[in-house]
């Protein structure tokens, strides 16, 4: 207790020359946060390599926007790497050279003090997949490395009052996994991790494509088309858009001009499995927690939430009111710099955390 007393002292007192950081890793994208300044950083989750190695290019410097707009374009020579996948670390190194990249722009030349790093991770990753983000990020040069679940990150984020002994439900729709979760007095009562997300609907829309028009889509053109066209629900005035892609059979580039209603079948499977795992979390609730969500219903965060009518679509599968929240896209971010401020209040999820790793 005393040496604990001493550690969580010392830490508050370098943390005033260090700018410690909220981390929301994600297999899309990943966001820093730092208290008093909101989110700093937001950048794709990509990093570029020599071939065959994991030599980051520009010496260091191609990662993030400058990766992401490499792929599909890079010579044999070059790789552009997406190091997580489905909310997991797939490369250790090349995540290390990710995140030390993203902690170094931050924490800019305050070289002797380390900066203390609050990450979120899914909550269905197992204690080896923990310890492998746990270890990148120290390798990385953080002082002090704290995990906590993304569904109490994205709660505390979304501005629910997660402390409260009543239910708050989360859904947070992300490149890799859908994190759903109902939470109560700061801890998760029930929970649904499924890795299937903002990535699936991609290449749904590449599979459909491909099957319907025998065109081949870049991971990038699908992910314009379910941005601008893409829908969970019927809309008022169905949208269109031409597409371009090569011909599978004649092995020429060709467009096609496709809509909404197109693109919306193609995405009923990954849709329809998020909507299945919200229903089976709210089947494990208890009555009384159940009872609350019949007044405060679900809150919808992540990036994968802005695709239209997908609220419409929950509500009326479940019956529940359903908000999406405010900046969807940076609450993760969020609640991990709330969790760096509150340390000392949510250590003890924190500290079970860690004991896992």
């Amino acid at each position: 207790m005393v040496l604990q007393l001493i550690n969580n002292s010392l830490n508050r007192f370098l943390g005033i020359f260090s700018t410690d950081m909220g981390i929301d890793l994600g297999t899309a994208n990943t966001l820093v946060c730092v208290r008093g300044e909101g989110v700093v950083l937001s950048e794709p989750s990509v990093v570029a390599v020599k071939a065959g190695t994991n030599q980051v290019l520009l010496g260091g410097q191609a990662v993030g926007r400058v990766a992401k707009e490499m792929i599909g374009r890079t010579p044999g020579s070059i790789e552009s790497i997406r190091p997580l996948k489905d909310g997991v670390i797939a490369d250790f190194e090349v995540t290390e050279a990710l995140l030390k990249y993203f902690i170094t722009r931050v924490h800019k030349r305050k070289r002797f003090f380390s900066p203390r790093v609050v990450i979120a991770v899914p909550s269905g990753i197992t204690a080896v997949e923990k310890r492998a983000v746990y270890n990148s990020a120290e390798r990385a040069g953080a002082r002090k490395v704290y995990l906590v679940e993304e569904p109490r990150a994205a709660g505390l984020g979304a501005g629910l009052e997660i402390e409260e002994p009543i239910a708050s439900m989360v859904v947070d729709i992300g490149g890799g996994t859908t994190e759903i979760a109902v939470i109560s007095l700061a801890d998760v009562v029930t929970s649904v991790s499924l890795r299937v997300a903002g990535d699936d609907m991609d290449e749904a829309i590449i599979q459909y494509m491909k099957k319907t028009y025998n065109i081949l889509l870049g991971e990038l053109t699908a992910e314009q088309i379910k941005i601008k066209i893409g829908s969970a629900h019927p809309l008022e005035e169905e949208l269109s858009l031409e597409v371009k892609g090569r011909d599978l059979i004649a092995g020429l580039p060709r467009s096609v001009k496709i809509n909404s209603e197109e693109i919306r079948e193609a995405l009923r499977e990954p849709v329809s499995a998020i909507v299945e795992g919200i229903k089976e979390t709210l089947e494990k609730t208890d009555p009384e927690l159940s009872a609350d969500l019949v007044e405060r219903g679900l809150v919808l965060c992540g990036g994968g939430v802005l695709l239209r009518g997908l609220d419409q679509l929950i509500a009326r599968e479940t019956g529940l009111p359903v908000r999406i929240a405010d900046d969807p896209l940076t609450c993760v971010a969020r609640g991990t710099a709330i969790f760096l401020e509150k340390l000392d209040q949510y250590s003890s999820v924190l500290d079970a955390i860690e004991d896992d790793v």
